[in-house]
């Protein structure tokens, strides 16, 4: 699979030509829309590779890649949505406590000061453990919304879990993992360069079809798709 993924971005008719053209939206992330486009490439990248295709797609029918796009966008906002919200409790709860503490005595009680610390603490754990579990569970959620073509498949808890749990999927995050590092090193060589620093974005792009490929492949063979035995039963069982 790890090999696969290597292959894939460059592969087919227009394999070198998304490369190009999904590295120029990002030199130009910074107007925000084309950031849409490659997000929404990416969910036609999760489709070829649920299907076990072995050829990068085309950037074609843009429409498309903007409303797919933006409904992973919701998607991602949703998933992170809790940990950010108890990320600020956290911050809240410890400025609040302490802020009190010195409005009554007119300095900083140490008791307040631990108490304040302690429950920080396990706030930012929880919130922490939270934000790798919604990164963990993300592609997963992204590859059955991809499936069914329905943002509400995104959301089917039990089928996203069943994927993202199984050993195929972890495998596949382990290896978009070092794809990652990968690139990154590569990347890191050439920024040492101004030529070199033009083919960032690009080697970018590159890793995020890679990687998206791996989590379609992961998500595939997790959930027993390859050999026609469909998923787990959920509320989108019969949508194909």
């Amino acid at each position: 699979m790890f090999g696969e993924a290597l292959r894939f971005p460059l592969a087919g008719d227009d394999g070198v030509k998304s490369i190009l053209i999904g590295g120029l939206l990002g030199l130009l992330g910074f107007l925000i829309i084309p950031i849409f486009f490659v997000q929404g490439y990416t969910v036609r990248v999760l489709r070829v590779a649920l299907e076990g295709g072995e050829e990068a797609p085309a950037f074609d029918e843009w429409g498309d890649l903007l409303v797919d796009g933006v409904k992973l966008f919701v998607v991602g906002i949703v998933y992170f949505l809790l940990p950010t919200i108890l990320m600020f409790i956290s911050i809240f709860a410890f400025v609040g406590i302490t802020s009190v503490s010195t409005a009554a005595t007119g300095e900083p009680s140490p008791s307040a000061l631990a108490g304040a610390g302690i429950l920080g603490l396990l706030l930012l754990a929880v919130t922490v453990v939270l934000f790798f579990l919604a990164a963990y569970l993300l592609p997963a959620a992204a590859a059955n919304f991809a499936r069914h073509d329905d943002l509400g498949a995104a959301f089917d808890i039990r089928t996203v879990v069943d994927a993202a749990f199984s050993a195929d999927y972890f495998v596949a995050v382990v290896f978009a993992i070092l794809v990652g590092l990968l690139v990154g090193v590569v990347s890191a060589v050439l920024s040492l360069i101004i030529i070199g620093l033009l083919l960032v974005p690009f080697l970018s792009f590159y890793a995020q079809v890679a990687t998206y490929y791996l989590f379609g492949r992961g998500f595939a063979k997790g959930m027993n798709l390859d050999d026609g035995s469909g998923s787990a039963p959920s509320a989108y069982a019969t949508v194909e």
